[in-house]
């Protein structure tokens, strides 16, 4: 029973990740994906892009009048206007890990502190559409060795 407990997988807080923890690919991969959504947490936009490695085409949605390469303006509109809610990471939780590419699960904090959590959209009821509290979010490590989130923060319409 006991080596069944420790073979799952186990959520890691931002208070147990310290600069001084092994720097192992799983453990960078976590601080990259924390510090992603803290930056935008942080309206430091310019510096969470740089973390940032997925599509910008939804962004492009967001903020259609905006020039497509203002990336701090698209990250600015988004979280701050179009529903992106770009919260603190709760738990971070590796889910599997193949070659290069992480995947985790992740709850996030409401600014209150409370547990984040899509209800129900667009008409939909609670038996429609479960809330979720607990979202993937997927970490690759490039060509270059650098960390990189693929996922842009949950959406509530």
């Amino acid at each position: 029973m006991l080596f069944l407990i420790g073979c799952a997988p186990q959520p890691i807080t931002t208070s147990q990740l310290t600069p001084t923890s092994p720097a192992s690919a799983t453990s960078e991969g976590q601080q990259v994906l924390i510090k992603y959504f803290d930056l935008l947490n942080s309206q430091q936009y310019a510096q969470a892009d740089g973390l940032y490695g997925g599509d910008y085409e939804q962004l492009k949605v967001f903020s259609a009048d905006v020039d497509p390469s203002d990336h701090v303006k698209l990250w600015s509109n988004a979280c701050e206007l179009a529903g992106l809610r770009c919260l603190k990471v709760r738990t971070a939780t590796l889910l599997d890990q193949a070659t290069n590419t992480y995947h985790f699960q992740v709850e996030f904090n409401n600014p209150d502190g409370s547990l984040f959590v899509l209800g129900p959209c667009c008409g939909e009821n609670e038996t429609e559409m479960p809330p979720i509290s607990q979202f993937e979010i997927t970490v690759v490590k490039n060509a270059e060795g650098n960390f990189l989130v693929t996922n842009l923060p949950p959406y509530v319409p």
